[in-house]
């Protein structure tokens, strides 16, 4: 679940950051920025040392954090 949940985020964020960018908002932009890189950061051990039911988990993750970044960066 932890696996799911950083990438989950990381994605979140890289969704909101581009509608962020493409919607000239600095404040949104400025924090998902920083919370990319401070996510993938971490991340990138936690998958490189996994196996291929990890790197699952965390695709899945992925996918689904990028559509709710998408729908809730809409919303703001």
């Amino acid at each position: 679940m932890r696996l799911f949940l950083t990438a989950f985020l990381q994605v979140f964020f890289v969704s909101a950051n581009t509608y962020f960018l493409a919607t000239v908002n600095y404040a949104g932009a400025m924090v998902c920025g920083f919370m990319i890189s401070w996510l993938w950061s971490s991340n990138v051990r936690k998958v490189a040392i996994g196996g291929t039911r990890d790197r699952f988990i965390y695709a899945s993750g992925a996918s689904i954090g990028g559509l709710a970044g998408l729908f809730i960066s809409q919303m703001v």
